[in-house]
């Protein structure tokens, strides 16, 4: 059963989620009304993916997040929000964030999310995601961050990574391209090191940056 931790700062926003991850079988183990609070209860529960609003008083979500990535915590963060604001987008993802849905989305929608980052994907709103990919091909890469020039890309782990980029996770690009779990694997780490990427959200986000993916 998959766990998850919750954190809104508006307290009925929480309750009605982890009443509707009730009915689909996903387990609220905790809680948390903004960023600081959210790495306690982080640490405390070790969830398989963490829900987390972005706009919160004291520590938002942009805050826990690279909190989270600075003591090396890589817990699934799923950004789920009001807001669709293109920079904040990108800040949420390049902070680490491996998912980002509107508060508009049905149960369904919200439940395949969250078994989609528990399996090791990504998943990002349909509707954020043309806007994003303009936003990124017109803003230089974050200042402060030094990645290498990346290295160029056999065939294969393009493919590889066009399906990171859609999502997938390590056992559906296996059987997709009809390679060992343990390949797929191998090529993904093999993408973030001639990327500089540290995860895999980064890794599609570099590689749209440098037009690697368009």
């Amino acid at each position: 059963m998959t766990r998850v931790v919750v954190v809104d700062d508006q307290t009925l926003v929480r309750q009605g989620i982890r009443t509707l991850l009730d009915m689909a079988g996903i387990t609220v183990v905790g809680e948390a009304d903004d960023g600081a609070a959210a790495l306690d209860v982080i640490a405390d529960t070790g969830p398989d993916v963490v829900l987390l609003d972005l706009r919160m008083p004291h520590r938002d979500g942009i805050w826990a997040l690279q909190r989270l990535r600075e003591r090396g915590d890589d817990v699934p963060v799923l950004v789920l929000t009001t807001f669709d604001d293109d920079t904040l987008v990108l800040d949420a993802l390049r902070a680490g964030a491996r998912g980002y849905l509107l508060k508009d989305v049905t149960l369904e929608q919200l439940t395949r999310a969250v078994e989609t980052l528990a399996a090791g994907g990504t998943l990002i709103a349909a509707s954020i995601t043309d806007r994003l990919l303009r936003a990124i091909r017109g803003t230089p890469w974050p200042a402060g961050v030094h990645a290498p020039p990346p290295q160029e890309l056999t065939g294969r782990e393009l493919e590889v990574l066009r399906l990171v980029a859609g999502g997938y996770t390590n056992r559906e690009i296996a059987g997709m391209l009809f390679l060992a779990e343990g390949t797929v694997k191998n090529h993904v780490s093999t993408i973030l090191l001639k990327l500089g990427a540290r995860d895999r959200t980064n890794a599609v986000l570099r590689a749209l940056h440098e037009g690697i993916l368009r």
